[in-house]
């Protein structure tokens, strides 16, 4: 055998080592098909298969993060709104990723825009934008019960945003402002109902005791003088006019 032959003879033996040897990463596993036939997954680390016999396909289990189009759905009180989302999964099983769904991550993609539209097509206005804690768990649960037989673990569902026709919220706008005047004014209410309650006892107590409006009096021109006006007011008892209307009678 000559020099050029056992050349030849090491590339192709090289060759076929190299076809043989496979490295999987940590956060891979390889699933190895003989002869079209399911063998399982392996990794990670470095193993070999037989060239031209053996196949595999690498299966990424780290958690991928889907953003979830926008969707035009209408609500259970017919208005339409468009609501966007993501979700958050993994495979858990990479024999069933690869063996029972084409491309799991695009399957996944179409089963969450489906159950969004589902979902929120079924609820209120009101429960869509006040209970989207509960929608979102609602709507892990159902995807992740659709792509469980896949292999794919749902771990989570967030809805992002929520857009409102502009009608829509000019209206809402509109409520919350009669919603705050409301408020406003049982609170001035309950403020009044408290003074004049408060009014009440002062004037009960001033009945009993006249002596008190005297005292009152004499705070109040000390509460003027301490203004340093330039014009003083002194406001003058009722009950001392009725004292001199009463001897000018007599």
């Amino acid at each position: 055998m000559d020099l050029y032959t056992i050349i030849i003879v090491l590339v192709i033996v090289l060759f076929i080592i190299s076809l043989s040897v496979k490295v999987v990463s940590e956060y891979e596993r390889g699933v190895i098909f003989r002869l079209g036939r399911l063998i399982g997954a392996k990794g990670p680390g470095l193993f070999f298969i037989i060239p031209f016999v053996d196949r595999m396909v690498k299966v990424d289990l780290r958690v991928v993060t889907m953003d979830v189009p926008s969707q035009e759905v209408i609500t259970k009180d017919n208005v339409t709104v468009r609501v966007n989302a993501v979700v958050y999964f993994r495979v858990v099983d990479p024999e069933a990723s690869v063996v029972k769904v084409l491309d799991h991550i695009r399957a996944t993609s179409q089963i969450s825009q489906t159950t969004l539209r589902n979902v929120l097509g079924q609820s209120e206005l009101d429960e869509l934008l006040a209970k989207r804690e509960k929608l979102n768990q609602t709507l892990q649960s159902i995807i992740d019960e659709h792509t469980d037989p896949w292999g794919v673990k749902v771990s989570t569902v967030e809805i992002k945003e929520v857009e409102l026709p502009e009608t829509m919220r000019r209206s809402m706008a509109a409520q919350a402002e009669a919603e705050r005047e409301r408020r406003a004014k049982i609170i001035h209410a309950e403020g009044e109902y408290q003074a004049s309650e408060k009014l009440a006892q002062a004037a009960t107590i001033i009945a009993k005791e006249p002596v008190t409006l005297q005292l009152r009096y004499l705070q109040t021109l000390t509460d003027i003088a301490s203004e340093k006006n330039s014009t003083l007011i002194f406001p003058i008892p009722i009950d001392l006019i009725s004292m001199f209307m009463k001897k000018g009678e007599k």
